[in-house]
């Protein structure tokens, strides 16, 4: 299910031009003159690149810079087609590109050629390998952290004890986030449960997740599976449909990430049991601030608000935003008072009855 999302890119973008922007100036006008600000993403695969990421980065360096412009590319999976979009954008003059690498490693040399050219690069939410020079995203550490206590919490309530089987259900291994997140879920398993099987999730796909949890399921039983780090919502909708085809009535707590519509909706009924909010007009707008301070020739250290190391760099100027778990019990706080989704959205005619037991119907927000 993809509807529902356009209304919130409009609450998004709203927010995003509405609120307090910092000055990429010293107090002065912007620079209306304007330049071309490539942007570059990795997949559809995921619904937040076209729907959220793309329209808040676009409004933003427009409201920064009005004479601006952006250029977009959409990698679809595939490292040669991000390649060749980053020579086609550097070629015709742009001069910053924000990418979201479909491969942190592999693009690494193309990185490097656009910085031979004079065209810094700016990595968004992966950090990717190569002369970078800045990046803004998440602490994917924190993301599989949240995971990780969330998923020990709902099955001690689940089965009484620590004594528990988790099936790990990790992203694509080409992306540096997936081993954060795999890494700082493990910080919270490790010792407190038993990794029954772990698999890796090419593309971040759900069709993939279905046939490895599908897998889990032969191998353990339908009632051998105690919980699921899923590591995004797209993989816990392969997850969760992999369960219930095999016949499991009482699904077992399954984590997520990214806060997709269709994911709340699952946490209201119940499927899923929690997933990870970043907020996106945030990660936005500090990626624009970034790549127009940049494109004028300013230092990336002036927006950064710390430092993180690659596997090829030290010190990159970064801004690091803080993600928040989500259960059912924080939906309205965290998703529709702040913005993200409006209650009817998320409650649909079907989900009315479950939204009035979580108390997401309730008061203002609707």
């Amino acid at each position: 299910m993809r509807t529902g999302r356009g209304p919130v890119v409009a609450v998004l973008a709203a927010a995003l031009l509405t609120a307090p922007l910092a000055s990429c100036g010293s107090g002065e006008e912007p620079d209306r003159e304007g330049f071309t600000v490539g942007l570059l993403l990795p997949s559809r695969a995921v619904p937040r690149w076209e729907h959220a990421d793309r329209p808040l980065i676009e409004a933003q360096v427009k409201k920064l810079c009005p004479g601006c412009r952006v250029e977009y590319a959409n990698a679809e999976n595939d490292v040669t087609r991000q390649r060749e979009q980053m020579i086609s954008m550097v070629t015709k003059g742009a001069e910053v590109l924000i990418l979201d690498a479909a491969d942190t490693r592999a693009l690494r040399s193309s990185i490097q050629e656009a910085r031979r050219a004079g065209v810094p690069v700016i990595a968004y939410d992966r950090l990717a390998e190569g002369p970078i020079t800045g990046y803004v995203g998440f602490d994917g550490i924190q993301v599989g952290r949240l995971q990780g206590e969330a998923l020990l919490r709902a099955m001690e309530r689940r089965t009484g004890s620590g004594d528990a089987d988790v099936v790990m259900m990790n992203g694509d291994p080409t992306s540096p986030n997936a081993d954060s997140y795999r890494k700082g879920a493990l910080s919270e398993l490790d010792g407190e449960v038993r990794i029954a099987r772990a698999y890796n999730t090419l593309d971040w796909s759900t069709q993939n997740a279905h046939t490895n949890m599908s897998a889990a399921v032969a191998a353990l039983g339908p009632d051998g599976i105690d919980g699921v780090l899923a590591a995004n919502d797209n993989i816990a909708a392969g997850v969760i449909a992999a369960l219930k085809s095999a016949g499991v009535t009482k699904l077992p707590p399954v984590t997520g990430q990214d806060a997709d519509l269709d994911a709340v909706r699952r946490i209201v009924t119940g499927e899923q049991y929690m997933t990870v909010y970043k907020p996106f007009v945030k990660e936005a707008a500090a990626v624009a601030e970034m790549a127009v301070a940049v494109g004028r020739g300013e230092d990336a250290g002036d927006t950064a608000t710390t430092t993180v190391d690659s596997p090829t760099h030290k010190r990159i100027p970064a801004v690091l935003l803080q993600p928040t778990a989500v259960t059912a019990q924080d939906i309205r706080r965290t998703l529709i008072d702040g913005g993200l989704y409006t209650t009817g959205q998320i409650c649909t005619r079907e989900l009315r009855a479950a939204c009035d037991r979580a108390g997401i119907t309730s008061g203002p927000g609707g």
